[in-house]
């Protein structure tokens, strides 16, 4: 290909699928600056057409092994890619979401390689995608690599919006009926669960642009209302009213403020003297 060939065909990509595009800039001038990283970009990254090929190869070779080799693995991943695009569709809001509001993110090519919290969701969504296909036993087996690699343990049968940031992630656990729309924001520790043995719905519902801190418990079928904010540590037992703050052991309302999705902005100051957090600050 022409080096006028290749330009127009980067150009086209970028109108097209911007995300992948930048996501392939940015691979190659790594390559260009760790000259030892170069295989492996290339392999994961340089060697695929579209974000999707990328994401199979990388995500089948991180939860593949002997039980069901990173070809299989791979081969279910682009069957669900394949038959719901908006899967895909959920994979670039998500990796739009974790450069947006993660400071310590600085590249698309970083969520796609290095970020676990990532890497576990688009599992989920994969499994999520074979358990609506009523091939209950392998999203199961999905659920359970993805606990097991990532350490974060989501239901294959819990309904997931997009732009979703699951950040540092490790022991985040959400249960078989939540629900957790567009836009939202947990930080590692958090259990979206119930309360006991109860049967059918029993678990939170999540509404838009919510901020869940770092440690929190939120407990039964209860809503989360739009824009909430959710303290670090907190134990929430009760429905949270739409743009209020919530903390403490069990949580209590502690402001109610209009704060228009705080999962996008990352306000984790509680109070106006910046002496109480609801996340972790890295």
């Amino acid at each position: 290909m022409t080096d006028m060939a290749q330009n127009k065909s980067a150009q086209k990509l970028a109108t097209l699928d911007p995300i992948w595009a930048r996501t392939r800039e940015q691979a190659a001038a790594q390559a260009e600056r760790e000259p030892m990283l170069a295989s492996f970009l290339h392999a994961t990254v340089l060697n695929h057409e579209k974000l999707e090929g990328a994401l199979s190869y990388h995500l089948s070779h991180k939860i593949g092994g002997n039980d069901l080799t990173p070809m299989s693995v791979r081969q279910l991943i682009d069957e669900a890619f394949a038959d719901a695009p908006s899967i895909g569709e959920a994979v670039r809001a998500d990796m739009a979401a974790v450069y947006d509001r993660d400071p310590a993110c600085t590249s698309y090519v970083q969520v796609l390689l290095y970020f676990k919290g990532f890497h576990a969701l688009q599992t989920y969504r994969v499994a999520h995608w074979l358990w609506q296909k009523g091939r209950e036993g392998m999203a199961l087996y999905f659920q359970s690599l993805s606990s097991e690699k990532f350490t974060v343990d989501i239901h294959p049968a819990a309904k997931i919006g997009r732009g979703i940031m699951i950040d540092h992630a490790t022991g985040v656990v959400i249960g078989e009926t939540a629900v957790v729309e567009d836009d939202v924001s947990i930080l590692h520790g958090v259990t979206l669960g119930g309360t006991g043995k109860e049967d059918e719905d029993r678990h939170p519902k999540v509404r838009r642009g919510v901020l869940i801190g770092a440690g929190a418990k939120v407990l039964g079928n209860i809503e989360i209302g739009e824009s909430a904010r959710i303290a670090a540590g907190s134990v929430v037992l009760k429905a949270v009213p739409a743009r209020c703050t919530v903390a403490g052991v069990p949580a209590r309302t502690v402001s109610c403020e209009e704060c228009d999705l705080p999962a996008r902005t990352m306000n984790q100051l509680i109070d106006s003297d910046g002496m109480e957090f609801l996340g972790d600050g890295i």
